[in-house]
């Protein structure tokens, strides 16, 4: 059996790939040894590599460069730049009136003012029933809710029913310590 002839177009394919992964890897390579050998007479060739001259790449010692950065004369803002604190900063001390509860301005101007009314109770009392042998239940509705309540049962964590009679309902905020009577509405 002769390896490889059973499909001509098979090695063929391997041939051209192996040639080709031989060039990429020569492409790849190449760059690095290249660039530091090539580099150097291109540079003595055109005089300049990459916009810098011959003559920064120079290794001597130029004196006259040196003579010239002797005779700068440091200017600094004062800072001393080998401390790490910084300074201190007086900062004028500004005395400001202490700023006045609403209460405090009212008792300098010998003026009462009542505090806020509580929010008044948003429920709505809609109905009633009076079953023999039954304490009297009440219809409360806030919005979308619905409640039946007894005498002393709390509606919506909120409000204390007090005493229901036929034309109105009793109600007791137990958040604001408000009561109130809310009467029948009809519809």
């Amino acid at each position: 059996m002769k390896a490889g002839t059973e499909s001509k177009t098979k090695t063929y394919t391997a041939i051209v790939l192996a040639v080709l992964a031989v060039f990429t890897v020569v492409y790849e390579l190449a760059p690095s040894f290249s660039s530091t050998s090539s580099a150097a007479p291109v540079a003595a060739s055109t005089g300049k590599t990459k916009g810098l001259s011959l003559e920064s790449l120079d290794p001597r010692l130029r004196l006259d460069l040196l003579a010239t950065s002797e005779d700068v004369k440091y200017q600094g803002s004062g800072k001393n730049i080998f401390r790490t604190a910084s300074e201190l900063v007086i900062v004028p001390k500004v005395t400001v009136p202490p700023l006045l509860s609403q209460q405090e301005q009212q008792a300098k101007q010998n003026v009462y003012i009542p505090p806020p009314p509580p929010p008044p109770i948003t429920l709505k009392y809609f109905g009633i029933t009076n079953s023999k042998g039954e304490k009297p239940k009440a219809f409360l509705s806030q919005g979308d809710d619905v409640w039946i309540a007894h005498e002393g049962d709390v509606v919506n964590r909120h409000y204390k029913i007090v005493r229901i009679s036929p034309k109105e309902v009793e109600v007791e905020d137990l958040l604001n310590n408000n009561r109130q009577s809310i009467p029948l509405t009809q519809g």
